[in-house]
């Protein structure tokens, strides 16, 4: 199994986007995104700072998808 990534809150976005993850809106420093079925995600966009490994797993559990999904999403 592959080392959990380290991404940015925008490479985060991005990679969700490429699923059809949405923005729907922004307060502050979080973007929430929203998916067709319901799914809700909110990430932290912090300059330069990757997202901590305790956020990341919540945000897979939140976007359902699994660990090797979301490094493929990343690459």
């Amino acid at each position: 199994m592959a080392k959990l990534p380290s991404p940015t809150g925008k490479e985060l976005i991005t990679a969700l986007e490429k699923i059809g993850f949405e923005v729907v809106r922004q307060k502050g420093s979080h973007i929430r995104l929203k998916h067709e079925d319901d799914r809700v995600v909110t990430i932290p966009v912090h300059a330069r700072k990757n997202v901590g490994k305790g956020l990341l797993l919540k945000i897979f559990k939140d976007a359902d998808l699994t660990k090797d999904e979301l490094i493929r999403l990343l690459g």
